[in-house]
């Protein structure tokens, strides 16, 4: 029985003169869509009103020096091929790429680099809502990313994942090599897998109503999905389908190797004419298919039924049936739409079939085995091939075997055609397919397992404890909301200004010490530490007299000298367990001018940062993470120190984000404020990948950090970021800032993190 909206071809679009690669739906013109292609162009079609309800070019994009994978945007920053692109709200784009990452763009510069697969990115996408982003790879897994970091990995496919669709803010579907197509759900959970297809799977993409999806592939068909059933299957006159959109009416167009558009319809008005639809199925009927590509099985011509076989109805939509023809094998497939079996193509080379003319290598029979001289003078390399392959894989392979440069792919491809001409297998593809179908080669790193963080470190007779001091609070619409102190007051300045918040330009700082107290605990411990970092009496006099002179920096007192700043260094190198009380004297020490600039200057600076960031590894212990990110902090205070955070803020940010997870506020208190001493430094500055990575870092603190003094100065961070800056707040709202601090605008206690939200929020309206 017909079906009532069965798909049928609407028109033929030979634009391209290559493989068509990527298609999309556009905006504007109403009904238009793009495409892109391996013959480097891009082109633009509208429908016209023709009797044919054909397509027009409207035009043409050209000027790439490769091939086109996806539209329409130039993207410098990737290390290898970038196969595709993924755009989102506000300009955001995401890019994959041979190189193993996934990259965010915004105004075509980058904003941060997603690292974590192990093998290329083939498929990426943007999520509706929330900032989550996706990536699928050649490592067989896809991950889902926020802010920068990988919240989850998807296992599950059997080897590369090819293409991602969303279906809504919480589903999604993906397609694999290993010719499955799985429905997951954002939290983790797949849900379904559908079977259908012989071959691997290349695109996606779901209709209107968030349910059926269509899907193409290497089998040559494309793949109409209701209810979770493939219910109808059409064959194309080429081997490789490659891409695949839903227009906005319905229709479908797909791009295939033979560098054909075609568009189906499910409204008989704008069906091809009759004559059209039977020069389509005329084509088909006349492409030859090889049973080596898995689709049809093993093939015995003696066991085959004859022609009498095609009086029985099929069992449903795309069944496939083999018949011989006297020495002839003829495949047909059952129309369900038009009642009848449907000649999709002649067989040859069966399984039983043998070419006299084969060459053994490596104990396999090809048609040519090629001798191939990379280097001058060096060993030649074997490159074997069958005429039934596709040239492309074979030069992807090849490449990949002997770890040689995807640059030659052309060349090694091209090389293949040439010397091949006339002894090929059916109507051979003008460039053949596709570079990337290796599969099952790549295998994933392992996951990263952080250990857990336990209690106080903090044992013995001594009173001092690092960080145990009260933490400021700012007594509402009296005091700073950073120190406590009287320095406005907050209900006579909202007469005057709506935010006392940010942006805030100047460094904020730890203050706060007991100097006895943190003398008496260095002299207690340094009775127990090793013989070779004990210091004398006079050398603990001296580091007191150090302590003395930064406890005020801006006093009379006399300054350090270079003996203490040399001093202090070295005794910051004590072992783990009892360094913390000298890291406290440090964390004073280079709020002082001359210990700043001696300690933060060009040669120490690095030293200085690189052993901080040691001491605040995940795994450390929690008093030497949180005085090693308040002398951060305070390094700030000078301009040495703000020249060398700033020179390293890559590292010292990416190393302190992985602090989120420990449970301690004093942390996290010290983590926000070195984010928003970095925001207040590139407040001014057009550096837009920096004020990616704060915003980063501070979404990401946000979704652990509980204390509201950490939370307060997290806001103030975003909001000094995204301040005065329209690229900022269009990549704040591309992560789902907004979604995620909303909760604050409700806290009362204190007031300033209500206020601090709304006014971050009114930036990003």
């Amino acid at each position: 029985m017909a079906s009532a909206n069965a798909y049928k071809l609407r028109c033929s679009i030979p634009g391209h003169e290559m493989d068509v690669r990527g298609l999309a739906s556009a905006v504007f013109p109403d009904g238009a869509f793009v495409s892109v292609s391996r013959d480097r162009t891009g082109r633009v079609w509208v429908p016209n009103s023709s009797p044919d309800n054909g397509f027009t070019e409207m035009h043409s994009l050209s000027g790439h020096s490769n091939f086109v994978s996806c539209p329409l945007f130039t993207l410098t920053g990737h290390k290898s091929t970038v196969c595709t692109l993924s755009s989102g709200k506000f300009g955001t784009l995401l890019s994959g790429s041979w190189d193993t990452t996934a990259k965010v763009w915004l105004n075509e510069k980058c904003m941060m680099t997603l690292q974590g697969h192990t093998a290329a990115v083939w498929a990426v996408v943007i999520l509706p809502e929330q900032g989550l982003m996706l990536s699928g790879s050649a490592d067989k897994t896809i991950k889902l990313w926020k802010a920068g970091r990988c919240e989850k990995t998807y296992e599950g496919h059997e080897d590369c994942v090819r293409g991602l669709a969303v279906i809504s803010n919480t589903e999604f579907f993906s397609c694999s090599n290993d010719t499955s197509i799985r429905r997951w759900l954002v939290t983790g959970e797949c849900v379904q897998v559908y079977y259908s297809h012989t071959n691997y799977i290349y695109s996606l993409a779901v209709f209107p109503n968030s349910q059926d999806f269509i899907s193409t592939g290497e089998d040559r068909t494309l793949r109409i999905w209701r209810q979770g059933e493939c219910t109808q299957t059409i064959r194309l006159p080429a081997q490789s389908v490659w891409c695949c959109c839903v227009l906005p009416n319905g229709d479908i167009a797909i791009g295939a190797s033979d560098g054909i558009i075609r568009v189906f319809t499910p409204v008989e008005d704008r069906m091809a004419s009759p004559e059209d639809l039977q020069a389509f199925e005329d084509e088909l009927s006349k492409t030859t298919i090889d049973p080596k590509t898995g689709d049809l099985g093993d093939i015995k011509i003696e066991d085959l039924p004859g022609r009498e076989h095609l009086n029985e109805p099929g069992n449903r939509d795309g069944q496939t049936r083999l018949i011989k023809d006297g020495q002839k094998v003829e495949a047909y497939q059952w129309s369900v739409s038009d009642d009848r079996w449907m000649k999709i193509g002649d067989v040859v080379g069966g399984s039983n079939q043998q070419t006299s003319k084969s060459v053994v290598y490596e104990g396999k029979e090809y048609d040519y085995v090629f001798t191939i001289d990379v280097n001058e003078g060096g060993p030649s390399m074997k490159l074997p091939y069958n005429l039934s392959e596709d040239p492309w894989l074979t030069a992807h392979n090849f490449l990949q075997k002997n770890d040689l440069s995807p640059m030659f792919l052309d060349q090694v491809a091209n090389f293949i055609i040439e010397n091949t001409k006339g002894h090929v297998v059916g109507p051979a593809p003008p460039a053949g397919g596709d570079p990337f179908t290796g599969g099952a080669r790549y295998i994933p790193g392992a996951s990263d397992d952080r250990p857990g963080f336990g209690g106080d470190p903090f044992t013995g007779s001594g009173r001092y404890i690092p960080g145990s001091g009260p933490t400021p609070s700012a007594p509402a619409g009296v005091a700073d909301p950073f120190t406590g102190g009287g320095a406005y007051s907050s209900a006579a300045f909202r007469q005057t200004a709506t935010n006392i918040y940010f942006p805030k330009t100047d460094g904020v700082t730890f203050e706060q010490a007991n100097s006895s107290q943190i003398m008496a605990k260095i002299k207690e411990l340094n009775g127990d530490a090793p013989q070779e970092h004990r210091l004398t009496e006079e050398l603990l006099e001296s580091l007191e007299r150090l302590l003395v002179s930064v406890s005020e920096p801006n006093s009379s007192k006399s300054p350090p000298t270079i003996q203490e700043i040399n001093l202090l260094w070295k005794a910051a190198h004590w072992p783990e367990e009892i360094v913390f009380p000298v890291l406290d004297i440090m964390r004073l020490a280079v709020r002082h001018p001359q210990v700043n600039e001696s300690l933060c200057g060009e040669s120490e600076g690095v030293q200085l940062c690189n052993h901080l960031l040691s001491l605040m590894r995940p795994e450390g212990r929690p008093a030497n993470q949180m005085l090693a990110l308040r002398t951060l902090c305070n390094c700030f205070g000078g301009r040495h120190g703000r020249a060398l955070l700033m020179a390293q803020r890559e590292t010292v940010l990416s190393r302190a984000a992985d602090l989120t997870g420990v449970c301690n506020k004093n942390i996290h208190i010290a983590l926000a404020t070195l984010v928003l001493n970095y925001a207040g430094c590139l407040h001014s500055q057009p550096d837009l990948e920096a004020k990616a990575q704060c915003l980063s870092v501070a979404s990401r603190a946000l979704e652990t950090v509980q204390d509201k003094e950490a939370v307060f100065r997290l806001l103030v961070a975003l909001g000094t970021t995204v301040a005065s800056d329209q690229t900022a707040q269009d990549l704040a709202r591309s992560l789902g800032v907004n979604s995620q601090i909303s909760k604050y605008s409700a806290v009362s206690d204190p007031s300033k993190v209500a206020e601090c939200c709304k006014l971050v929020l009114k930036e990003l309206q």
